[in-house]
């Protein structure tokens, strides 16, 4: 009976070690095309996959490397709209904590003071406000962007830090936001449901703090239904410390990211997307 009582205190201490973001983004398949993520070359040491909920809803989808403390991509459809921009007020993932924490993004003084979590433990695997504090040519860089969601709580789910790297400031202002708003929209013109996915290739420094890596390039890769089933795709890519973006085939993206990424081949998107 005891050792019986020893094992079950055993396994629960397991499970609170845990996070109840589960492997896999079965909660909301909807951010992919045909359901189907970017395959697990992708995949860093320690990753989480964060279908991000706020206001009951989830809006997209972060697959999150713990260890560097940036996102490795986030998935969203493409419906940018004039709703109000929220105030950069940046929250965190309490799932990311353990099994017992909400499943919904929090402000850091909400969370500490609902949930009763100390600083430390919300800064173990994630990236907190104060990372962000005082860095010298570099911002909050979003994968998922504010411009592209169509309503104010969407909107406001971009700001959570499990969806932010530090970007270059000149990049972030500069021919990246060009791509977000200008080409994007040229791009896709006739579209009736476009699916992106937005990511960061992990770089050799990190901030400051020594506590979040800094990206060497940033990417993003399309796939737009059109009707009729037409279909056409595109990426763009990025050096992080440069102002400029490389427009390309999606099928070039993805050999790009392979050099890149150095684990095997790269795929964004189920096969059905063009890759030419």
């Amino acid at each position: 009976m005891l050792l019986l009582l020893l094992l079950q205190v055993l396994a629960s201490c397991l499970w609170l070690g845990q996070s109840d973001v589960v492997p896999s983004f079965q909660s909301c398949p909807q951010f992919f095309f045909r359901e189907t993520p970017p395959n697990n070359t992708l995949q860093p040491n320690n990753p989480a996959w964060i279908c991000q909920r706020y206001n009951n809803r989830y809006h997209y989808a972060t697959l999150y490397n713990r260890d560097l403390r940036i996102p490795v991509y986030s998935a969203y459809l493409y419906k940018p709209d004039n709703a109000t921009k929220p105030q950069n007020i940046w929250m965190v993932e309490p799932q990311l904590i353990g099994p017992s924490y909400p499943n919904t993004m929090e402000t850091v003084n909400m969370l500490m003071n609902e949930s009763r979590v100390t600083l430390e433990q919300i800064s173990h695997s994630q990236a907190i406000p104060d990372d962000y504090k005082n860095l010298k040519g570099l911002n909050h860089g979003h994968l998922n962007p504010t411009c592209q969601q169509p309503t104010y709580s969407s909107k406001k789910a971009t700001f959570s830090l499990t969806n932010i790297v530090p970007q270059y400031d000149k990049l972030n202002g500069g021919e990246w936001n060009r791509y977000e708003v200008q080409t994007m929209i040229k791009n896709t013109k006739g579209c009736t449901t476009t699916y992106v996915v937005v990511g960061a290739v992990p770089g050799n420094n990190l901030i400051p703090n020594g506590r979040v890596n800094i990206p060497s390039h940033i990417w993003s890769g399309a796939c737009c239904e059109m009707g009729n089933n037409q279909m056409k795709a595109w990426g763009a890519i990025a050096e992080n410390d440069k102002n400029e973006v490389q427009l390309l085939t999606l099928g070039d993206l993805e050999k790009k990211l392979t050099n890149l990424y150095r684990r095997g081949e790269v795929s964004l998107f189920h096969p059905d997307c063009p890759r030419s």
